[in-house]
């Protein structure tokens, strides 16, 4: 099968082309210097005699998206209606990856596939706006949602984290906001064992199992880089306020891939273990 990338430079779009890649896939990656999503002769072009279009370009500074909309918007929502279009025509399937930032973040328990979507954000707003163009667009279609993204391709919050953390000796994490950690290598290779099951089209989640706190996966990492877990104390969102608000509640259900034979990813901690030489290697 011929894959093409989208975004292919970025930390999750690196990671997606080697593991199409690995499956034994033909495959293309573009990134925003070479084809332009919202130039819809440039995405023809590209995704000519594709098979599978995996998007991972996205709008992603969740912060600046609060005073810049319209901009996360033509990313985030009118790039992925472009793509639709596109890989409609050349009958293609189409992959949009999307957020947890679709849901309100005031749940007590896991969120389902179908639950009702409620941005509280101009990032979430925007995702979902994309979502919704790709189900109208193109019928051969997954969105696949995801969270807490790290990976060796790009800067991720356990790099960071370890880090300031050698800098400055101890620090501040929220503890208050709940969540699932996912490595970008487990992402992409979910999306291509979806491909590889021929899952119908529809929502599915892609986040490791289990839960914690940026906290607890603070300490997590600390104690990964050979740093003293304790040394990072817990803290509120009340006392580190940012323009976008945070999902307290990021935990993604994955009744969809239990119901098409597909495995989630595994546990959040178990699959952090096995990530962490390379994703703090690349430091």
């Amino acid at each position: 099968m011929r894959w093409v990338v989208m975004g292919a430079a970025g930390m999750l779009g690196t990671d997606m082309v080697s593991a199409a890649e690995r499956d034994g896939h033909e495959v293309v990656g573009f990134d925003r210097r070479t084809v332009d999503v919202l130039d819809a002769e440039a995405v023809g072009r590209a995704v000519d005699g594709a098979d599978v279009v995996v998007n991972c370009a996205a709008w992603t500074a969740v912060d600046a998206a609060e005073s810049e909309e319209g901009a996360a918007f033509a990313v985030n929502a009118t790039g992925p209606q472009v793509l639709a279009q596109r890989t409609r025509e050349v009958g293609a399937r189409l992959v949009q990856i999307s957020t947890d930032y679709v849901f309100a973040g005031d749940a007590t328990s896991p969120y389902g596939e179908d639950q009702l979507a409620a941005p509280r954000s101009a990032y979430g707003r925007t995702k979902l706006a994309g979502e919704w163009a790709v189900r109208a667009g193109n019928p051969e279609h997954l969105v696949v949602r995801t969270a807490w993204l790290y990976g060796a391709g790009g800067a991720c919050f356990p790099r960071t984290i370890a880090r300031a953390l050698a800098e400055r000796g101890a620090l501040q994490v929220v503890a208050d906001q709940v969540g699932q950690p996912t490595w970008t290598r487990d992402l992409a290779d979910l999306v291509v064992r979806l491909v590889a099951a021929g899952a119908p089209s529809g929502v599915y989640h892609g986040t490791a199992t289990g839960q914690t706190s940026w906290h607890g996966f603070a300490q997590e990492v600390a104690a990964a880089a050979g740093l003293s877990p304790e040394a990072v104390d817990p803290t509120t969102s009340a006392e580190y306020v940012r323009p976008a608000p945070r999902p307290a509640y990021s935990v993604l259900g994955h009744d969809a891939l239990h119901r098409i034979g597909v495995d989630p990813i595994g546990a959040w901690d178990e699959r952090w273990r096995v990530a962490a030489p390379e994703v703090l290697g690349a430091s």
